[in-house]
């Protein structure tokens, strides 16, 4: 039998880890006891994915909130600033001329923004999760060794 740390410790891995003590297992034994450590680690796996990304997603809901009520504040604060600078070009331009030049120049920039956030977007990934599933690959390219 090899020599096993978990086992001489108490560990216990379940019931697919060890046969009766002292007993030589069959092939048939040893692919099942396999296929239920592989099992057990792709429903491990998905748990913590789940965990993981809703844990992601609650940070994000609760930063997405801030950002919108930041952005609706500065919203109000750029209209009059802006309503300022159209009646400041109003006294030297028709206020029709003024209002014009002040809604391209805010295209402009509000399509400028548009898409450098589009480029910045990230969709959050599982780290703990991916680095995980490497480890597993590890541990069942050496279990087959």
């Amino acid at each position: 039998m090899i020599n096993d740390p978990a086992r001489n410790a108490g560990g216990t891995l379940g019931d697919y880890s060890y046969g009766e003590a002292g007993r030589d297992r069959s092939i048939g034994e040893l692919l099942k006891d396999i296929f239920g450590n592989v099992q057990e680690m792709i429903r491990s796996e998905m748990r913590l994915a789940r965990a993981e990304i809703r844990e992601e997603a609650g940070k994000t809901a609760d930063s997405a909130k801030m950002l919108g009520a930041g952005a609706g504040m500065a919203l109000f604060g750029a209209a009059f600033l802006l309503v300022a600078v159209v009646q400041l070009l109003a006294l030297v331009m028709p206020g029709w001329a003024a209002s014009l030049i002040m809604g391209a120049v805010l295209a402009i920039a509000g399509f400028a923004l548009i898409t450098s956030g589009k480029k910045h977007l990230q969709a959050p990934t599982p780290r703990k999760t991916i680095e995980n599933v490497r480890e597993n690959v590890e541990w069942m390219k050496n279990q087959t060794k």
